[in-house]
């Protein structure tokens, strides 16, 4: 074919060759993240076979907003990478096509990477941090959490940000990279020494019991016992 003897066609045919094959692997990435995803949102009954029942005494049951809230976190992450890597290839197969040499950008986006990193190295510290804690499950939505700035309920976790509210109604927001160090009261057997007995537990009768004052059977009887003393 002589049209393929010239440089600008040949170059344009590779190009269009590498992108329908970009897009086609990320239109199947995307498409095997997005069934995964799903599947961990509803919920997958793997663990409920013979062969790995061993496995579900150490998981600890998620419920459903938590659940839904790391596989959108994950295959956000997972979606993310797979598009940045399918546009970087692609873009260097479409230099190669027309015959540029990549070697000097290579190494120009290197030192700007470089650059850039140690100017954001705080944000992509707390993103890293976000993308350990969710899939690490360290803490979720509900949770009752110590750190060495507050005690309260996480509300939200993302990326950068875990909102939490503490005892007295603040809302603070951590940031995740400056989060050294956490402890989650919710997922183990957390006794307050306070209240080694759990008579304060949010669990416990005594909270859920009306003073006095607010349950009027017990005024009533409370009366009578005080005029058969009188009498």
């Amino acid at each position: 074919m002589t049209w393929l003897a010239d440089p600008v066609l040949r170059g344009l045919t590779k190009s269009a060759i590498s992108i329908v094959i970009g897009l086609l692997v990320w239109w199947i990435g995307r498409f095997v993240i997005g069934r995964l995803v799903r599947r961990v949102r509803e919920g997958s009954a793997v663990f409920h076979k013979r062969g790995l029942r061993w496995v579900q005494p150490v998981l600890r049951p998620l419920d459903s907003e938590r659940r839904v809230q790391r596989a959108e976190t994950v295959g956000s992450i997972l979606s993310s990478l797979l598009s940045v890597v399918v546009v970087v290839i692609v873009a260097l197969y479409i230099l190669l096509a027309f015959e540029v040499n990549v070697g000097p950008l290579l190494a120009s986006l290197g030192i700007v990477g470089v650059a850039v990193g140690f100017g954001c190295q705080q944000l992509i510290r707390d993103f890293l941090a976000g993308i350990f804690i969710t899939i690490e499950d360290q803490y979720g939505i509900g949770d009752v959490i110590e750190t060495s700035e507050v005690i309260g309920v996480v509300e939200s976790v993302g990326l950068r940000i875990t909102r939490v509210r503490a005892k007295d109604g603040a809302i603070w927001y951590l940031r995740n990279g400056e989060i050294l160090r956490v402890g989650n009261r919710s997922q183990g057997d957390y006794v307050d020494p306070e209240d080694p007995e759990g008579s304060t537990s949010p669990h416990s009768p005594l909270l859920t019991q009306k003073p006095d004052s607010e349950n009027p059977t017990a005024q009533q009887n409370s009366e009578k016992t005080a005029q058969r003393a009188s009498e």
